[in-house]
């Protein structure tokens, strides 16, 4: 699947002001960075625009502020920013107003800035066309690079697209090659894992997937949900009662495609010390939770996925975060990883994980974007890539 939109490739960059959307809604301790990779990602478009001679202005959202809320300021961003290109990356003290405009008119072609989180201000979310229309008036050209937000159409990932020639980033040109390949021509056997808690979260992506992929293996929350349907014995384990009927279905429809868990982790209480005892998938005890598949589930999960030549994985296995029940997404992650084909990662839990266990570089695409990701293998069009020039 092509992207079928004007990429950076495509512009006439030289002495232009750039604004680039970013996604550099990384993890923080405090103000430490934890994860970089969204950072490190958009690297190649930022380099490319200095290298082509524009000016660029960078622009994200980091969190969930209610107003400007210093916690979440880009600061820790522009410091890394800084270290990544050797040079200096200036924060602006908003990311509007005449301040603003007055930094980003003195610009010389090849320098770069960071505008202070779009978020603080309530319009960005509401998409509101004259914060818009400020945005907009930073620049000669817009580039969206934040896959992350790309299924929001915010006014600094969808409104801008409307003013500026809008054009594609080198991260969700790559996005969209892992995805779209995956899903419109995959190599086969093409195995999907899909994890997660409730099976409405996933209800829209097994309707896309169920009839491309070879095998679809359920884990997570949402595998106890199916395991009931079957009329098993599931506990105090998560149940998803409003779509039992939709789980009964898909198995009696597609029993020679779906693999569920055939034993499971169970424990009387999730914590960090909680005494746990592996049982066959058919009968948990009152009372007990299921939290984690079991040995045997690994290895068949295992085996079906190491001899896949197309693997998407979204949603861990269990509550990976904590130890006792980390197994099962950890050896899923370590299955991936040694598969021969291309293996997709798809943002969100699933992303967090392979970083944690180590595997991220064993696998051919970490998706940035965990809804985004989502919402693309449903075949929904993302409306911060939709507004692009075709």
């Amino acid at each position: 699947m092509s992207l079928g939109k004007k990429t950076v490739r495509d512009a006439d960059l030289a002495g232009k002001r750039v604004l680039v959307r970013c996604d550099f809604n990384v993890p923080l301790e405090g103000a430490t960075i934890t994860d970089d990779r969204r950072i490190t990602e958009a690297m190649p478009t930022i380099l490319y625009l200095l290298e082509q001679g524009a000016s660029v202005i960078l622009a994200s959202h980091l969190g969930r502020p209610k107003g400007i809320t210093p916690e979440f300021s880009l600061a820790p961003v522009a410091a890394r920013l800084s270290e990544l290109l050797g040079r200096n990356v200036p924060l602006l003290s908003d990311c509007v107003g005449p301040e603003v405009e007055a930094a980003v008119a003195a610009l010389q072609p090849g320098d770069v800035v960071l505008l202070e989180n779009v978020r603080f201000h309530p319009e960005e979310e509401q998409n509101d066309p004259a914060f818009a229309a400020s945005l907009a008036k930073l620049a000669d050209l817009y580039v969206n690079d934040a896959f992350g937000t790309a299924h929001r159409a915010h006014a600094s990932t969808e409104g801008v697209a409307h003013i500026l020639p809008g054009y594609a980033g080198f991260l969700i040109e790559k996005e969209i090659r892992f995805l779209g390949e995956a899903v419109v021509n995959p190599d086969r056997p093409f195995v999907a894992i899909l994890g997660g808690a409730k099976v409405k979260d996933k209800i829209a992506v097994i309707d896309s997937l169920l009839p491309k992929v070879d095998r679809l293996i359920i884990g997570g929350g949402m595998a106890f949900t199916f395991l009931k349907a079957k009329g098993y014995e599931i506990g105090a384990s998560l149940l998803d009662a409003t779509n039992l009927e939709y789980a009964a279905a898909l198995l009696r429809d597609h029993a020679d495609k779906i693999l569920l868990p055939v034993d499971v982790v169970i424990a009387s209480e999730l914590s960090e010390t909680a005494a746990t005892q592996v049982v066959v998938a058919d009968a948990i005890p009152a009372g007990m939770i299921g939290a984690d598949i079991g040995p045997a589930t690994i290895r068949e999960f295992s085996a079906v996925i190491e001899a896949a030549q197309t693997v998407v994985w979204n949603g861990p296995m269990g509550v990976f975060e904590m130890a006792p029940f980390a197994a099962g997404t950890r050896e899923v992650a370590a299955a991936i990883a040694r598969c021969a084909g291309t293996t997709i990662v798809g943002g969100g839990d699933s992303a967090a994980a392979v970083e944690e266990f180590g595997f991220a570089d064993q696998v051919s695409h970490v998706s940035t974007g965990g809804g985004a990701s989502l919402e693309f293998l449903e075949g929904k069009a993302l409306p911060g890539i939709a507004a692009l020039r075709d």
